[in-house]
């Protein structure tokens, strides 16, 4: 049985299966906030994550050029939706437990853990829902092909956590607070309301992972006496593939701590 934290994540990531990755995730998750309400936090220990987390059999991971693409108003199209956003939140899920392993050689607040272990737990109940939508309308995650570059933040940020912190929720999680209210109407105009509550859920609780993010790389950034929006902007240009593609959705991002300036010059490529 895992003892500290970094134990859990490890297990978490070298768990295969879908759902049992997510209920190990939330059984450990829970474990920790108990701890911590009993004002007994656990041992954070030192664990090796993988370079690449377990994955099932199926889906079939391919080039996100040969993904086939339907149209979203179709049903062929939303169940292609909802399997996308079940695999987003699935690598979401190991993105947040690989965070907390593979970084412990950088001393962080206990706040830190507290946030990136709630993120996770969110993330597990995010897939979840997924599944269920899913498998509501007579298909499962794993019966359509999916996206196999979602990991390649995690590794081309694995030996820099400002990296991770600024490419992770602050670009790519940002991203989901301007898709997902489009999603919602997708969902709503075809009256399939468990899906709309499933992404109404996802869309409230993944403002407070990107705002994770834009806290802890101020942390960051403040204890090196660094200036933030620049440093943002060279991590982003260096790790993140191509620009930023608007329209944003300004008022999730600001209520998230991430300004225009740090984002809209991310457009340009140059």
């Amino acid at each position: 049985m895992a003892e500290t934290l970094a134990e859990m994540a490890v297990e978490v990531l070298t768990t295969a299966d879908g759902r049992e990755k997510t209920r190990l995730s939330r059984d450990h998750a829970a474990r920790w906030m108990a701890a911590r309400e009993a004002g007994d936090a656990l041992e954070i220990g030192r664990a090796l994550p993988p370079s690449r987390p377990a994955r099932p059999e199926r889906p079939d991971l391919l080039d996100p050029r040969d993904v086939p693409r339907r149209k979203p108003g179709s049903e062929a199209g939303r169940l292609a939706l909802l399997h996308a956003v079940a695999h987003i939140e699935l690598n979401a899920v190991d993105l947040h437990w690989d965070v907390i392993a593979r970084f412990i050689e950088t001393p962080m607040p206990l706040g830190f853990y507290d946030d990136w272990v709630k993120a996770a737990d969110e993330e597990s109940k995010h897939f979840n829902l997924m599944c269920d939508c899913l498998e509501e309308l007579g298909s499962h995650y794993g019966a359509l092909p999916a996206h196999a570059g979602m990991w390649r933040a995690g590794e081309d940020t694995a030996d820099d956590l400002m990296g991770r912190l600024a490419v992770v929720p602050m670009v790519l999680e940002a991203r989901g607070l301007d898709v997902t209210p489009g999603m919602i109407g997708i969902f709503r105009k075809a009256g399939l309301e468990s899906a709309v509550a499933a992404l109404e859920t996802i869309y409230a609780e993944e403002v407070g992972h990107v705002a994770y993010g834009s806290k802890w790389f101020h942390f960051l950034c403040g204890r090196e006496n660094l200036d933030p929006k620049p440093v943002f902007h060279d991590l982003v240009r260096r790790y993140f593939h191509g620009a930023l593609k608007p329209p944003f959705n300004e008022e999730k991002r600001a209520e998230a701590g991430l300004p225009p300036d740090f984002y809209w010059p991310l457009t340009e490529t140059t």
